[in-house]
């Protein structure tokens, strides 16, 4: 008879060998993620980001692109951030008419207009109480990591209402004309016009910049830095129907000034070619008359000049004898009476 130990059977239960691998799988387990743990925070850091390291919420380090090697949470805490150089691009809501005011526009009529808090929206008040539209897209840098940070989420909003102020600030203080061509007929009137409008990206940058140092003087920075806007301006849809009407009207005016030159220059060219002709045919027939006058008074003229000068006493005859033939036959009958005597003559006139 063979003797088994005491206790062997307990030893080798499939129970106690399942609480055993129970017991190593866990324990594997927890190893494991002890390791995730304790290197959780050893990471490889991009070139187009930087990491913030906080040692118990105070800042404790800055890391560029490379290896990072941190303790895990909650002994330090890494938040990325934009690399220094890196420049990042926001659209600026706040500035944009909102979907109920677009809405509104399309449903509005003389019946039912729009509210007073939905037709203000998304517009600005020029200097020469002119109306604008401005769509602006800012460019910034990271300049303070920590005050980034340290600000969170409150940093967008901060920067869409810096950029609000500024906008309202900057197109309160200038006419509609050097914020946008309105009137393209002043251009060529206004050198500087061009000048004027694309120096308002620059002050608006400058506007921003100088509101976020003010900040950063007062405990309050956000640890950004503005480098560029693209701003797109435009004017409101029923502002740009009238001034389009206005331009068509504008247009068609001119067009009819200048068909209304065209055809007075017309009439004023053949009025001229007519007096030219009037003119030239009176000349005509004023020489055509002075001839014939000339020609039919040659005779008397001669005669009258004869008689003065008494060297033909015998023209006058001459002429008489020559002419009274031609009319007494052009009469039907003729009488002639002698003043010297009583007597009368009847001379039969020549047939026609």
């Amino acid at each position: 008879m063979k003797l088994v130990p005491r206790g062997t059977n307990e030893l080798s239960s499939p129970w106690i060998q399942a609480g055993r691998l129970a017991f190593l799988a866990l324990y594997a387990v927890t190893v494991l993620a002890a390791l995730v743990w304790a290197f959780s925070n050893v990471r490889q850091i991009d070139p187009q980001n930087r990491a913030v390291v906080l040692h118990f919420g105070a800042l404790d380090r800055i890391q560029n692109a490379g290896l990072l090697l941190a303790w895990p949470r909650p002994f330090e805490q890494v938040i990325l951030l934009p690399a220094a150089d890196r420049v990042i691009e926001r659209r600026v809501e706040n500035l944009l008419r909102t979907d109920a005011a677009s809405q509104a526009d399309r449903v509005a009529s003389f019946a039912t207009p729009i509210s007073d808090a939905l037709a203000g929206s998304g517009y600005l008040l020029t200097g020469d109480a002119g109306v604008v539209q401005l769509d602006v897209r800012v460019f910034y840098k990271v300049t303070e990591p920590y005050a980034f940070v340290l600000q969170g989420e409150h940093v967008l909003p901060a920067l869409d209402r810096l950029v609000t102020r500024s906008a309202v600030t900057l197109t309160a203080a200038r006419d509609l004309d050097t914020i946008l061509v309105a009137r393209p007929e002043l251009i060529g009137a206004d050198s500087q016009a061009a000048e004027r409008r694309e120096r308002l990206r620059g002050d608006l940058v400058q506007a921003m910049n100088q509101r976020l140092a003010d900040l950063t003087a007062t405990g309050q920075g956000v640890g950004i830095e503005v480098t560029r806007v693209d701003v797109q301006s435009s004017l409101p849809g029923p502002a740009v129907n009238a001034f389009n009407a206005v331009l068509t009207a504008s247009q068609q005016a001119d067009k009819a000034v200048a068909n209304a030159r065209t055809e007075a220059e017309k009439l004023t060219q053949t009025a001229n070619e007519q007096a030219d002709r009037t003119l030239q045919v009176a000349h005509a027939q004023a020489s055509e008359r002075l001839a014939k006058a000339s020609a039919d008074t040659a005779t008397v003229l001669s005669l009258a000049k004869a008689q003065q000068q008494g060297t033909d006493p015998q023209m006058l005859l001459r002429i008489y004898r020559e002419r009274m033939p031609k009319i007494l036959g052009q009469a039907g009958s003729v009488t002639t009476v002698n003043p010297k005597d009583d007597s009368r003559l009847i001379i039969q006139g020549a047939a026609q």
